[in-house]
């Protein structure tokens, strides 16, 4: 018996692993695709973020209606459930996306991830506080080894070669703290309803939210098929199934784990600008990706004793 069940906890712990390196590929992907729509076609990070919330939340919520219309509306029942889904929707989704944009917008996609990539820094801070014990030595091992094969990648191994505005650094933190909260906060709401509701109400409600301060008509930009295109992907690969990959891990891996091993979406950011925009690859990028390749493998094998649980609206 008990055996059987390690061999369920080790499949789901397995799909959990798969799935969030499978929405940080999409992430990646769809970062230096965004950088692409910023700087080449002149969007604006503003109409991106309200068009993709909007569309995919409301792609989701269809597909749940179509499967059983009563659940969709469960989550709003009761009045903490109304509040966490609200918060979530505004602070984590919304804001991790916007903020991510922006960095982008006063930066570039690379820059953008390795100041997102402090958010494993500020989740394991919180939990150790909350929880009142020290991080595992895997995880702390692998934050260091994601955090220096990060830097690699952005900074070809020269620090001084880090070169960004104040602009950048303000909404790359922003990004950080967002991701941060992301990834903790909506583990309340996924013990109670399915990943599908809890990512289509989080996008629609902040695209409506976001409306308010541009309008998803109001666009400016170069209109193209690889404008199309990039958007199409963007907003179904890169929001629709990235988020929900995502969210869907958080069910069967811990927080700290599933944002360190998200180490692989500057892999695939890196891998796509070399082979579309022409971005040289060096030994640097390759000890980069060596350190975190290894982060996952070391995060593949720490077993989870004990199911953390953390709620920040309460």
């Amino acid at each position: 018996m008990k055996v059987s069940k390690t061999i369920v906890k080790v499949k789901q712990r397995t799909k959990g692993i798969f799935l969030v390196i499978i929405g940080s590929m999409l992430w990646g992907i769809s970062g230096t695709v965004t950088q692409y729509l910023f700087q080449k076609k002149g969007f604006t990070p503003e109409w991106l973020v309200v068009i993709r919330l909007l569309i995919s939340g409301i792609i989701l919520l269809s597909y749940a209606f179509t499967k059983n219309k009563k659940d969709i509306f469960n989550i709003w029942k009761s009045k903490k459930d109304c509040l966490n889904i609200i918060c979530f929707s505004i602070m984590g989704m919304l804001g991790v996306q916007y903020t991510f944009f922006m960095t982008i917008k006063h930066g570039n996609a690379a820059t953008a991830t390795i100041l997102q990539f402090l958010s494993p820094v500020i989740i394991t801070c919180y939990l150790a506080i909350r929880t009142k014990k020290l991080p595992k030595l895997q995880e702390l091992i692998g934050i260091v080894l994601a955090m220096i094969g990060t830097f690699f990648i952005i900074t070809r191994g020269d620090i001084h070669s880090i070169s960004i505005s104040k602009l950048t650094l303000f909404w790359g933190i922003l990004t950080a703290f967002a991701a941060a909260f992301y990834t903790v906060q909506p583990r309340y709401l996924l013990s109670k309803f399915s990943s599908i509701i809890v990512v289509g109400w989080s996008m629609f409600i902040g695209g409506i939210a976001f409306s308010f301060v541009h309008k998803p008509w109001d666009f400016v930009g170069e209109v193209s098929i690889s404008s199309i295109v990039s958007v199409i992907f963007v907003v179904l690969f890169g929001t629709l199934l990235g988020f929900y990959c995502y969210l869907e891990s958080l069910k069967t891996i811990q927080p700290t784990e599933a944002c360190v091993l998200s180490a692989v979406e500057p892999l695939s950011a890196a891998f796509l600008s070399v082979f579309w925009l022409h971005v040289p690859f060096g030994i640097a990028e390759f000890i980069g990706t060596a350190c975190i390749i290894t982060t996952i493998i070391i995060l593949s094998f720490v077993q989870v004793n004990e199911k953390c649980e953390v709620v920040v609206t309460e």
